[in-house]
């Protein structure tokens, strides 16, 4: 949601032609509003051969099952809010292997960075944005269908679902890194 009032001074923002887009503006000392993306991390994790996943809480997809992930917070890394992350939501403590891909879309005010990691101690509980916690074996992943909604963060949120989990669909645990942008 965009603020209606400059964070710097409290004026009432306007719409302005800033840098070839349509900003909101503060017209009394011109700070200016820039829509950036939330870096949010996903954790696709083996442990004891099988693929970790949580039944989500919360919105977007609330009550789908998906790999542990949230909102990188200030002053950690990528790799940092893997592990946290996961040992929030799965109680597992995992070491990140590599990059699966980063996911964009335009309307959607996120960057998903996607993880594979593998776990190196904990039980698997559901905790934190977790509502349960399930341990899939190759080939043998849930079937989930599409949001029925209209919003366009569901959507796209399932279709990284279903990319960086896809490997465990057809058995194979592994794949190689894909970058998407769109």
């Amino acid at each position: 949601m965009a603020p209606k009032f400059c964070p710097q001074c409290g004026t009432a923002l306007v719409l302005a032609t800033i840098h070839g887009r349509e900003r909101e503006t503060c017209p009394a000392c011109g700070e200016t509003f820039f829509h950036k993306p939330a870096p949010v991390v996903l954790a696709v994790i083996e442990h004891a051969g099988q693929l970790v996943l949580i039944r989500r809480k919360l919105d977007p997809l609330a009550s789908y099952w998906a790999p542990p992930g949230g909102y990188v917070e200030r002053g950690e890394s990528l790799e940092d809010a893997v592990v946290r992350e996961a040992r929030e939501e799965s109680g597992l403590e995992v070491v990140v292997d590599e990059l699966i891909g980063v996911y964009s879309q335009a309307d959607v005010r996120a960057v998903i960075l996607a993880y594979r990691a593998h776990s190196t101690g904990g039980e698997p509980v559901a905790g934190d944005d977790a509502g349960e916690i399930c341990l899939v074996s190759p080939g043998q992943l849930p079937v989930q269908r599409p949001p029925q909604s209209g919003i366009p963060i569901e959507h796209w949120f399932f279709d990284v679902i279903q990319e960086v989990t896809a490997p465990w669909r057809w058995g194979h645990r592994h794949r190689a890194r894909k970058i998407h942008f769109r």
